[in-house]
């Protein structure tokens, strides 16, 4: 028997929507064009859009079908009170969609009877057992991770060291994948030196929300140096975190590692920054935020090698 012509082009109706909302966001945020993801037109306007298309032209003719409209109409709405929040949604949307296709699939085995739904019954307590993950502790992944970036620097330990004593001129992320998500940015540091005790204060872009009479909120990073060791030929730096305004919402930051050691014409550098993952389930945001974190790690040591150039 042949597809009913209207149901499946709502269904391709459907799904074009349905991809709408990442790919505009994904698309402005990486090139910034025009700035608007600057505006409220990007965090207001979007989703507003995208959930009015959704019901008035959206037709779906299956129980997922309704899933998937009912979820996107949540998200954009949800979109309008979180503001720059809204592209954390499009991160979690996948693994969103990607539950509502499996449970709807089993239920709809299940609801037509048979050899089938016995199978997918078995589905169930899996699928029980997966949605504890957080609850009372439980995770099924290690939480504590570590991110990592090296660079090959050209010039001498001495002159990593120096770029490392004081503080860098931060550049825009260079990354797709940090761009595209609101990672807070590094603007400026204050702290100098590369002894213990010594001080570093990061400033970052401030938080932003649209809700009535809020204002931006200022967002920082203490960091005091409890372990240092440098030599002629390298060295080894850690950066313990005294206090945390910025990164607290995604991770729990430990500390920041910079190590350095000469090789021929020139010093291998090398950022490590440990933290605890903090959002479940740890197969999903796990491999996210270990990816982030390697991609932060690179921009550190991509930083600082500039800065030993100059």
């Amino acid at each position: 028997m042949s597809e009913n012509p209207l149901t499946s082009g709502s269904r391709w109706l459907l799904a074009g929507l349905i991809l709408i909302l990442p790919i505009t966001v994904l698309v402005i945020r990486v090139t910034h064009w025009g700035m608007l993801d600057q505006t409220a037109l990007f965090y207001l306007g979007l989703p507003t859009a995208i959930a009015l298309l959704v019901v008035f032209t959206a037709r779906p003719k299956s129980g997922t079908g309704v899933s998937m409209a009912a979820l996107t109409v949540v998200l954009a709405m949800a979109a309008l009170l979180l503001g720059e929040g809204m592209v954390c949604l499009i991160i979690a949307a996948p693994l969103l969609y990607g539950m509502i296709a499996i449970v709807s699939g089993i239920a709809s085995l299940i609801a037509r009877g048979g050899r089938g739904s016995q199978q997918a019954l078995f589905a169930v307590p899996l699928l029980f057992v997966l949605t504890l993950e957080g609850v009372a502790g439980i995770t099924f992944l290690p939480r504590a991770d570590q991110g990592e970036g090296s660079v090959f620097v050209d010039a001498a330990p001495v002159d990593v060291a120096s770029a490392l004593a004081a503080p860098p001129a931060y550049g825009p992320f260079e990354a797709p994948f940090l761009r595209a998500v609101p990672f807070p940015e590094p603007v400026a540091a204050t702290g100098t030196g590369l002894a213990v005790g010594d001080t570093r204060a990061v400033e970052f872009t401030p938080r932003t929300t649209f809700q009535i009479g809020s204002e931006p909120t200022p967002r920082h990073l203490d960091l005091e140096i409890v372990e240092s060791e440098v030599r002629a030929d390298g060295g080894r730096v850690v950066f313990e975190v005294a206090e945390d305004a910025t990164f607290a919402r995604w991770m729990d930051m430990h500390r920041a590692t910079a190590t350095w050691t000469a090789e021929a014409d020139g010093t291998r550098m090398t950022w490590t920054i440990d933290y605890d993952r903090t959002y479940e389930p740890s197969w999903y945001f796990g491999p996210i935020q270990a990816y982030a974190t390697d991609l932060a790690a690179g921009y550190l040591a991509d930083t600082f090698a500039d800065e030993a150039l100059r």
